[in-house]
């Protein structure tokens, strides 16, 4: 990708093969009743890029995806502009459509077709992120300050496949589902009361859920006085490795030894948790 934003060097490939770019809708910019994009125009610069994708990408794109689109989830709307050399030669064709890019914006790769893809924007377990007040996740390395560390990405289509369900019924079921994730990535419940950080997971709104995301993230987080602490190092290293709020995890009681496969005593953080400030 150039510095205007021109692609060059792409080729057409299945959906159902690895691409960066699925394809919603072409606009004929020669077809503007302006000189705009005559034929000694120059390319777009970015900002009118933005425009255009905005005007002319968003609802042939929505009517792409049938109305279901959820456009806090994993993909995002875009627009191509030809090569440099075949917008000198007159090609004035732009290429709407989804891609799916990184933490810096740059597309990734992704298989399938978007309209039959899970939308949700979620984290790999053994990541570390910043959420801010929406609730978004932003990766970041476990070393540096975080909020919240991932145990498990959990596909709830199977569990709800006949409605959009509510947050209060998301968070009966990831209670216990997230609580068994953070045990098992710690390697058990005595790792996880060491550390003295509470199972955490993320709800889907109603509008996500009917907008095609259906995954969550299961995590680790310390709530204080209704706030997440900044975290720096990974709970798998354990007491030495982890930090809170800079301090080594509080000091826990020693108890008595649990029975086999008992229900855990660990505290679970709310969904609704604020995050900490940064």
């Amino acid at each position: 990708m150039a510095e205007d934003g021109s692609i060059s060097g792409f080729e057409q490939a299945p959906c159902e093969q690895e691409h960066r770019f699925e394809v919603s809708a072409r606009e004929d910019l020669a077809a503007f009743p302006s000189s705009e994009f005559g034929p000694n125009a120059e390319i777009p610069s970015q900002t009118r890029q933005a425009q255009l994708r905005e005007e002319l990408c968003g609802a042939s794109t929505l009517n792409y995806l049938a109305g279901v689109y959820d456009p806090n989830g994993r993909y995002s709307i875009a627009s191509i502009l030809p090569p440099a050399e075949a917008w000198e030669r007159g090609d004035r064709t732009m290429l709407c459509g989804l891609q799916v890019t990184d933490a810096s914006g740059t597309p990734t790769l992704t298989t399938g077709r978007a309209a039959e893809q899970d939308q949700a924007r979620v984290l790999d377990a053994g990541q570390c992120a910043v959420t801010d007040a929406s609730s978004t996740l932003r990766a970041v390395d476990c070393a540096e300050p975080h909020h919240l560390e991932v145990t498990s990405v959990v596909s709830m289509a199977e569990v709800f496949p006949d409605h959009t369900p509510s947050v209060e019924e998301q968070d009966k079921y990831l209670g216990d589902v997230c609580t068994t994730a953070a045990q098992e990535y710690l390697g058990g419940e005595e790792n996880l009361y060491q550390v003295a950080l509470q199972p955490f997971w993320t709800a889907l709104s109603a509008a996500a859920w009917e907008g095609g995301s259906r995954s969550v993230n299961c995590g680790l987080v310390y709530a204080n006085n209704g706030q997440f602490a900044t975290l720096t190092g990974s709970a798998t290293a354990g007491r030495d490795g982890l930090r809170i709020d800079g301090n080594p995890p509080p000091e826990r009681p020693e108890r008595r030894p649990l029975r086999q496969n008992p229900e855990s005593n660990a505290p679970v953080a709310s969904a609704n948790q604020e995050p900490g400030a940064q």
